[in-house]
């Protein structure tokens, strides 16, 4: 039996179960309790489990920075970063280190940090920077010069930074709705709004302009970035408009889901009328139906890139040279989107 299959039983993500397992926090206790009567039920004993138990390791420490509308308690069960850890926790067995999940509240960041690292020290720090400006950024810096700064990019600073190749992404989504010959193309964008949606925004908008395609603001719709919902003001506006956009790209796969059940509710069908496009490739983009086209985010790609800086810089005696690493994503053809056919 794998960890994948006690996640499964479990109900929960790979990387909840080796919180649990490890006994990290991350996981509510109720959760914790949970995943260990499933483990002692099948009798799971992990893999490297021997001679490495009496073996201390040093530490690397994952951090993210709550926020309401984005990083909250639960934000390890969304789909993109709930994958993005569990790669972590994959990939950081070929490291001489664990791995340590920390949330802090941003306002207190440095003070809760602090104290953390007096109680378990770490090597190095994996910052989420999704949801951060580049003075807070900064600023952690300034105290934690061994970091990389992960799923977002400031070219102005001088740090290690690990992020999507966002403007690819836009671009090529674009390009590709222009191969199955869409010409009015409608725009749905994720709110609250973060640096890696204005990247996509902006390759997307650059190749429509290559194109002499515009968006009209009748075609721009809004969405909660974080939650599949139905927002009764966009099925109002899709109801009312007087020409359909026969295409629709979404900021991430989130919106693209929750347009998708939006469309199928006002009896327009997806892709036959409307093709729906989206971005991050979440595993909940294979059980829509129909499934989703959508922009690929390598995330085992991100996850070894860190891991490679960080342990470069962990183990420099001099001055480490900083690096930013941009991963360039990849499009997936599924049912969502199809020629444009009047």
């Amino acid at each position: 039996m794998k960890l994948e299959d006690i996640a499964r039983l479990a109900n929960v993500s790979k990387s909840a179960v080796s919180l649990a397992l490890n006994g990290k926090p991350g996981v509510s206790e109720e959760t914790r309790l949970h995943i260990l009567k499933i483990v002692e039920e099948n009798n799971y004993v992990p893999l490297r489990n021997t001679n490495k138990k009496n073996k201390k390791k040093s530490a690397i420490r994952f951090i993210a920075c709550k926020s309401p509308d984005l990083i909250t308690d639960q934000y390890q069960n969304l789909p993109f970063f709930s994958e993005l850890l569990s790669y972590l926790s994959a990939e950081i067995a070929s490291y001489p280190y664990d791995l340590i999940i920390s949330t802090f509240e941003i306002q207190t960041f440095l003070e809760e940090l602090s104290e953390a690292e007096k109680e378990q020290p770490s090597a190095g720090i994996i910052l989420l920077g999704t949801n951060l400006s580049a003075e807070e950024i900064r600023r952690i810096q300034q105290e934690y010069p061994k970091m990389v700064i992960l799923d977002t990019r400031h070219p102005h600073i001088p740090a290690n930074f690990v992020s999507i190749n966002n403007f690819l992404g836009g671009y090529m989504a674009a390009d590709h709705l222009l191969k199955l010959a869409h010409q009015k193309i409608g725009y749905v964008m994720g709110l609250p709004r973060i640096k890696n949606f204005e990247e996509r925004k902006n390759g997307f908008y650059a190749r429509l302009e290559e194109a002499g395609i515009t968006i009209p603001d009748t075609h721009i719709f809004h969405l909660p970035a974080m939650q599949i919902k139905e927002e009764a003001v966009v099925k109002e506006m899709f109801a009312n408009l007087s020409e359909r956009p026969s295409a629709l790209f979404c900021e991430n796969d989130y919106m693209a889901i929750s347009m998708i059940k939006m469309l199928q509710s006002l009896s327009i069908k997806v892709p036959e009328q409307i093709s729906v496009l989206g971005f991050d490739n979440i595993n909940e983009s294979k059980v829509i139906t129909p499934e989703l086209t959508t922009v690929h985010v390598k995330k085992r790609d991100i996850a070894e890139q860190t891991l490679a800086l960080l342990t470069k810089q962990i183990k420099a005696d001099t001055m480490f040279e900083t690096r930013q690493i941009q991963v360039n994503t990849s499009l997936i053809e599924r049912a969502s989107c199809a020629p444009f056919n009047e």
